[in-house]
């Protein structure tokens, strides 16, 4: 009979293992990704699904095809990387159900384990978005939120620069700040 010679897979590094498992598929990696993880996955899969069993054969999904996804993609952070695979599989099986996700916020943080992702990445997605919905506005109100919130432009001066009167200034804000929310909830539900 062949006995497998047991690996030590804790001193290598999340990085490691990726390239190490790219070289010798071998599915204890898998195993060791697991035991590092496990709890962290089905941690997010409980919030956004909210469902123990739903939770459960997600994290057991996710684990299953991991080995097909580390084959397929550059990973350079993996922790990151596997946090957004989580949160985007849970986002796909909710508009399978029709299930709404509530804000933005919600869908940027994860309270299960915070430093999944840095507070850099988290911001650089939020301004990404942001400057999608902006660009989405119609002209006026686009003009009015860049100018009043990017650039720090009173009223005054942003009547001064665009013909615009006061209420009008006050009118686009408004309206931009409204539409903007119902902008990111569509690309939010989009991704």
């Amino acid at each position: 009979m062949f006995l497998r010679r047991k690996y030590d897979f804790n001193s290598h590094s999340d990085e490691e293992l990726v390239a190490l498992y790219k070289l010798k598929k071998d599915n204890l990696i898998i195993a060791e990704f697991y035991k590092r993880y496990g709890h962290l996955v089905f941690g997010v899969c409980m919030k956004y699904t909210k469902n123990v069993h739903n939770a459960e054969d997600l994290t057991i999904e996710l684990f299953g095809g991991l080995s097909e996804k580390i084959k397929k993609h550059q990973i350079n952070h993996f922790k990151s990387w596997l946090f957004t695979t989580t949160k985007n599989s849970c986002l796909m099986l909710l508009r399978k159900r029709n299930i709404k996700t509530t804000s933005f916020e919600e869908l940027m943080e994860d309270k299960t384990d915070e430093d999944a992702l840095s507070t850099k990445e988290i911001l650089e997605l939020k301004l990404e978005a942001l400057e999608t919905a902006i660009n989405e506005l119609n002209e006026n109100q686009s003009i009015c939120i860049k100018a009043f919130y990017l650039d720090r432009k009173s009223y005054d001066e942003i009547c001064q620069k665009y013909n615009f009167t006061v209420n009008e200034v006050k009118s686009n804000i408004q309206n931009g700040k409204r539409n903007l929310k119902l902008i990111l909830s569509k690309i939010i539900s989009k991704k």
